[in-house]
C-alpha cells in the first residue's frame, strides 16, 4: 500500500498483513460500483439476513495462549518462500467468527480508501500471490493498550520477498484488535496501512514501549 509502485502500494497481510495483495484490493475498491437503482416503498425488498460465520478450526493452544503468541502466529502463517502453500486453516483458527481484515491505502489520485474483507475473502485474494511470490512479514515494534478482555496492538511491520533480504520492500502498521474469551486469545480485526511519502512511519512507532 505504498504509492511508489504496485507492489509497494500493496501491504501485508498483512493480516495480515499481504503487502502486495491488500493494495490490489484497495486499488479496485469502488471502481466497479454502480449506484443502486432507486426503489419506491412498495418495491423495497425485506432486508437480507446476514450469513452466520462458520466456526473457526481448532487452534494450536500455543498459538492462542498469549497476545505475543497469536500476533507471532499471524505473521508466521502468511510468510514463506515462493511455491510454499500456506496453512490457511491455521490462519482461520486465529480469528473470531465474523472477523475483518481492512487494508487502507492511497490511490494515485491521492484519495485514501479502505476495503473490508472477511478472513475467507482475504485468503481467496491473497493465497495465489503469496504462494507464487516469496513473502515474509515480521513485526519490528509494538505499542499495546489493554482493558479487561480486550487489547489493541499497534504492530509495526516490514515486508520482504526473501527472509534474508537486506532491506524490506514495504513497511507499515497493523492495527490489531484482540479479545480473550476466558479460554484463549482471538483476533477480531486487523486494520492496516503501509508507509508512503505522505505518511512516513514516525520514530516512536519504530521501537516498542519499554
Amino acid at each position: 500500500m505504498l504509492s511508489q509502485s504496485p507492489r509497494s502500494r500493496t501491504l501485508f497481510m498483512s493480516l495480515l498483513t499481504a503487502a502486495s495483495i491488500a493494495v490490489a484490493g484497495v486499488n479496485s475498491f469502488g471502481q466497479d460500483q454502480k449506484p443502486a437503482p432507486s426503489m419506491t416503498p412498495q418495491s423495497t425488498p425485506p432486508p437480507a439476513q446476514a450469513a452466520t460465520p462458520a466456526p473457526a478450526p481448532a487452534a494450536d493452544p500455543k498459538d492462542v495462549a498469549t497476545v505475543d503468541s497469536i500476533i507471532a502466529a499471524v505473521y508466521d502463517v502468511i510468510s514463506g518462500p515462493a511455491g510454499q502453500k500456506r496453512n490457511w486453516d491455521r490462519m482461520r483458527s486465529l480469528f473470531v467468527p465474523g472477523a475483518r481484515l481492512i487494508p487502507t491505502g492511497r490511490r494515485p489520485t491521492g484519495e485514501v480508501v479502505s476495503r473490508v474483507r472477511t478472513v475467507e475473502e482475504y485468503i481467496t485474494g491473497s493465497s495465489p500471490i503469496l504462494e507464487k511470490n516469496g513473502f515474509f512479514e515480521s513485526e519490528i515494534a509494538r505499542r499495546t493498550e489493554t482493558f479487561g478482555n480486550i487489547v489493541h496492538a499497534f504492530s509495526t511491520y516490514e515486508s520482504k520477498h526473501k527472509a534474508d533480504d537486506a532491506k524490506p520492500f514495504a513497511r507499515g502498521i497493523n492495527s490489531i484488535q484482540l479479545m480473550n474469551d476466558g479460554k484463549r486469545w482471538w483476533i477480531v480485526t486487523i486494520f492496516w496501512q503501509g508507509e508512503d511519502e505522505k505518511a512516513p512511519l514516525p520514530e516512536k512507532y519504530l521501537k516498542s514501549e519499554q
